[in-house]
């Protein structure tokens, strides 16, 4: 270890956040091996290892010969300030050579707000923020995660993006950068012949245009750069790449478990949700590939729960023979099965039973609206029966707490829309109360949380507004004072950086200057309520000369040329537009297995959409 690192240590909080040496890390040779990737987290430890996609992608890397990943996660505020009072430069945990070492810098972007963060890490790096002033091929500096379907806001810092899934297209660039590295080629040959790749977006080669009135009038291709870039995706799930363990943390992170992807897209079109479109087409795993991984990664890491993961996890079509499987083995062991992400409309009694045969998980569902005709505009397609109904199940099943997600400021809402909000949630109360067999001596508690509407591109509701902030504000009012039931609770998520997300989600190139500002006037950790620095944000607009109500408060029309035009999700512009109409009129759409939209995801894959294949009702 660094005898500057090894004396500041002891100094900080959770030091080992900074160690490395967890079990299953991987450390390698670094002159035996021609590719060094520094993968890059720009959160702190303990979310960062926490999630999937870094895990799968830092073994998928160093199952090569040729290349070692290590890992890079945002240092806490306390630690940054013992490291550049002492000189010391952002470093990868398994070597503790700093990022300046490195062949590839690669950032997972999974939040608007995380932007700083990549500002700050690259200047702990020493590298300089614009990707024009990085002029030798390495290190290369790119960026993966679901907030590069709109890269625009960041795009000046990276030298290129990975829209999509990243197991297949992740290997075919480090197979392009091994060979330009032997070659000597220069950096602008490397990310020309990177862009002809399915899956990368190099921003550089694109150049944008805009409108006297600040809309964008065009994004140009050049240099032989495709016109459109289309998302990676990969086609068959049980084949495809998967690790046969999982780095172990010293410390407690926020999900602290083996987590177990079961299956890629959604079915339900909820017309605020991004993941719902951009992860599509539907693709399953199957049973015994799933409780094969599944046990596997238990034996190599000691943990005692898996937690099946996926966007609807009761939707996935084999549940009941994947539990029977998975509960062969993981009762014995006392493993528990966690399966977050239920859906109201299809939780089943015989479910909770095989869920509790070890033990009892939290039960989350999401409404995201107190009337049905809101639930229809945004096509949940979930009735207050089926609510009720749910909630019956859950509390004869022994359950006397249960969390409610809502949104507020979803496009027509009114204000009895926010009110029935307080009015269903009581209702949840009321099913408990008026069991036949309640518990003795148990009450129940219903914990509500609303979040602020954030339009998010490639949905329906990519070209609505905002509502303004202090329409917000009026709104969470409105829900506090309608909450007459001491049983239930009500939180808000902060609307200042639901305000924040919505101008990055539809941002273009000109945000980068404000990124910037905002960073050297002090701003990283954006997400995390005790750093947050809306004033500082807000001031770094007005410097720069932009008025972020333009991005987030502001309707667009369906002929607009939107900032990220030139990426191809595979949904189409058509059916998002479609839609959007029907949101318009309250009326819903069904969902995947009951009847094909024609979205256009199936396209991207070449026609294997498992919903449209099964042609299942559910």
């Amino acid at each position: 270890m660094n005898k500057k690192l090894e004396k500041i240590l002891p100094l900080v909080q959770k030091p080992a956040r900074y160690t490395g040496g967890e079990l299953n890390s991987v450390v390698k040779d670094k002159n035996s091996v021609d590719i060094r990737y520094a993968f890059c987290f720009p959160d702190s430890y303990e979310i960062g290892m926490s999630h999937l996609g870094i895990k799968i992608l830092y073994s998928l890397v160093n199952a090569r010969a040729d290349a070692w990943c290590e890992r890079v996660f945002a240092p806490w505020p306390d630690m940054e300030k013992r490291m550049r009072e002492n000189g010391i430069p952002l470093f990868a945990l398994e070597s503790g050579d700093p990022l300046s070492a490195f062949d590839m810098i690669g950032f997972t972007v999974q939040y608007e707000l995380c932007y700083t963060n990549i500002l700050n890490m690259l200047d702990l790096a020493g590298l300089p923020l614009y990707a024009k002033d990085r002029t030798a091929l390495t290190p290369l500096v790119v960026a993966g995660g679901p907030s590069v379907c709109n890269a625009e806001p960041f795009a000046d810092f990276v030298d290129l993006c990975m829209p999509g899934e990243g197991e297949e297209v992740t290997n075919e660039l480090i197979d392009l950068l091994k060979e330009h590295k032997k070659k000597g080629s220069t950096k602008a040959e490397f990310l020309r012949e990177a862009a002809k790749i399915e899956g990368i977006y190099v921003p550089s080669l694109y150049d944008v245009t805009y409108n006297a009135d600040g809309t964008v009038r065009a994004v140009t291709a050049k240099d032989g750069a495709p016109t459109t870039v289309k998302k990676r995706v990969v086609r068959d799930l049980d084949s495809v790449y998967y690790p046969d363990n999982l780095i172990v943390p010293f410390i407690e992170v926020v999900h602290d478990r083996v987590t177990h992807e079961i299956f890629r897209g959604c079915i339900r079109g909820c017309r605020f949700c991004q993941a719902g479109f951009l992860y599509r087409p539907i693709r399953e795993k199957s049973p015994e590939t799933i409780s094969r991984q599944c046990e596997q990664l238990i034996k190599t890491t000691g943990y005692d729960e898996v937690s099946l993961s996926s966007l609807s996890s009761s939707d996935y079509t084999q549940l009941e023979p994947l539990l029977d499987k998975l509960l062969e083995w993981t009762i014995p062991q006392k493993v528990n099965i966690a399966l977050p992400s239920l859906r109201v409309d299809n939780f089943r009694k015989d479910l909770i039973e095989k869920l509790t045969s070890v033990r009892r998980s939290g039960l989350t569902f999401a409404p995201e609206a107190g009337t049905q005709r809101m639930r229809d505009v945004i096509n949940k397609n979930v009735t207050e029966e089926e609510i009720m109904e749910t909630s019956r199940k859950a509390f004869e099943g022994g359950w006397t707490a249960v969390k409610l997600y809502f949104m507020l400021g979803l496009p027509t809402e009114t204000d009895e829309d926010v009110m029935e909000i307080a009015a269903l949630a009581r209702r949840v109360v009321d099913v408990f109360y008026n069991l036949p067999e309640r518990p003795k001596g148990k009450g129940v508690s219903v914990n509500c949380s609303a979040s602020t509407f954030v339009p998010k591109p490639f949905t329906p509701f990519q070209w609505e507004p905002q509502l303004s902030q202090e329409g917000i504000a009026a709104r969470q009012e409105l829900l506090k004072v309608s909450n007459k039931s001491k049983k239930v609770q009500i939180s808000f998520h902060e609307m200042h950086v639901s305000f924040l997300e919505a101008v990055f989600a539809r941002g273009d190139r000109r945000l980068s200057k404000v990124i910037e500002t905002a960073w050297r006037n002090g701003c990283k950790f954006d997400g995390w309520d005790e750093h947050f620095k809306f004033e500082v944000w807000m001031q770094a607009f007005e410097e720069c000369g932009l008025a972020p109500e333009f991005y987030a408060n502001r309707t667009r029309s369906y002929t607009e040329v939107l900032p990220w035009d030139h990426m191809d999700y595979g949904v189409s512009k058509q059916f998002l537009i479609r839609e959007s109409e029907k949101a318009k009129q309250a009326k819903t759409t069904p969902h995947c297995r009951q009847q094909c939209a024609g979205c256009g995801a199936d396209k991207i894959n070449g026609g294997e959409c498992d919903a449209r294949r099964q042609n299942l009702v559910f």
